[in-house]
């Protein structure tokens, strides 16, 4: 363990020194103000003082060789063996506390900062992210030291690193490029009531030829709700309990702008889900795929749900039930996960309200807001 003192003007200076001697895995151990220069207590200049430590062995950007260790002398005596075990031990020991006593100061924030690294854990962001995000921040901060740093802008420098984890694109409402539209995901996310509130916009805002087609033939009143939607859209609909039903469906509504495909909901955990999907369904290029998940799923359900759906090109991801929810962490996890943009998100049953495009400043202006 290498444990040094830096000085500088301010803490901007200081962070440079640490990084040029020390490298980026430097963790700081303590930092004060302290008077330098003058003459007879007069004319002082304030100064930084920081203590910095750093594990040669874990450090990735000042390469470390450990030096040979030296052959216990033979003494024949087994006192000798025992002494120099236990004095291994004892070093041992020492570096582990310190290691432990390093961790903790590693997150000590700014007040300012702190309120966000908060935010972060209260929003269940995932630590890898939420540590990644403050390490940015925290640079910027003694970058920028000695500036106004105003709620607008730590709120910009939050949003401009929430933004680097999303990906670039992929994001925005069904824009009608392919001619059909599945919806999948696991039971109890709301994928029926999702599906209507599309159909919804494409016949009554963007005048739409539309029809549906159901292959959720395991719930009798999945197909009614579906039913009593078409009947209110005025829009028709088929039942796919097989390929081949499918297949004549798509050729009954060759004709439409947009056919909106309702899946079957099963329990994720069933691996068998995703190939009866692919037995009915054909996955070809004309075919747009959004994977629903609920807001009030855990992100590890999430990620599993994910992992199940391999198999099938998901193309977008739609977030439910944004309204049953306080913490919206998960959201930003998965999309940093998979690199999948979200098309929409829901906020309640009213249909066709209650759903919104999925923008990534909004997603994180509500986030930034809970």
């Amino acid at each position: 363990m290498k444990v040094k003192k830096f000085t500088g003007k301010d803490m901007a200076e200081v962070m440079e020194k640490i990084r040029a001697d020390l490298g980026q895995n430097a963790v700081i151990l303590n930092s004060k103000q302290v008077e330098a220069g003058g003459f007879l207590g007069f004319f002082t200049k304030k100064n930084m003082e920081v203590t910095a430590a750093i594990d040669p062995e874990i450090s990735t950007s000042r390469p470390f060789k450990r030096p040979a260790a030296k052959p216990a002398p033979v003494t024949g005596k087994k006192s000798d063996t025992d002494a120099q075990t236990l004095s291994i031990s004892r070093e041992i020991e020492e570096l582990k506390s310190m290691v432990e006593k390093i961790k903790l100061p590693a997150e000590n924030y700014p007040p300012q900062l702190e309120e966000y690294n908060q935010l972060f854990i209260d929003q269940e962001v995932e630590d890898f992210y939420r540590l990644k995000i403050m390490k940015k921040l925290l640079e910027k901060w003694y970058r920028h030291e000695g500036d106004n740093k105003t709620r607008e802008q730590l709120d910009k420098w939050v949003s401009e690193e929430l933004l680097s984890l999303l990906p670039e694109e992929g994001f925005g409402s069904f824009k009608y490029e392919k001619k059909y539209l599945n919806v999948v995901g696991p039971t109890g996310v709301g994928k029926t009531t999702t599906l209507a509130k599309m159909a919804a916009k494409a016949v009554l805002k963007d005048n739409k030829k539309v029809a549906f087609i159901t292959t959720d033939t395991f719930r009798i009143a999945a197909i009614e709700q579906l039913k009593t939607y078409a009947k209110i859209l005025d829009v028709p609909l088929e039942v796919a309990y097989s390929a081949n039903d499918f297949n004549k469906a798509l050729k009954h509504f060759k004709d439409y702008d947009l056919i909106l495909v309702d899946s079957a909901g099963r329990n994720f955990r069933n691996s068998l889900y995703v190939d009866q999907l692919n037995k009915i369904i054909d996955f070809n290029k004309e075919m747009e795929t959004h994977l629903v998940l609920a807001m009030t799923s855990k992100y590890r359900d999430m990620k599993k749900i994910l992992e199940q759906f391999q198999l099938i090109a998901v193309d977008k991801l739609i977030f439910s039930k944004l309204d049953e929810t306080d913490t919206l962490g998960a959201l930003i996890n998965i999309m940093a996960d998979c690199q999948t943009g979200a098309s929409y998100l829901t906020t309640g049953q009213n249909v066709p309200d209650d759903i919104e495009e999925a923008v990534p400043e909004r997603v994180i202006e509500r986030l930034l807001r809970r």
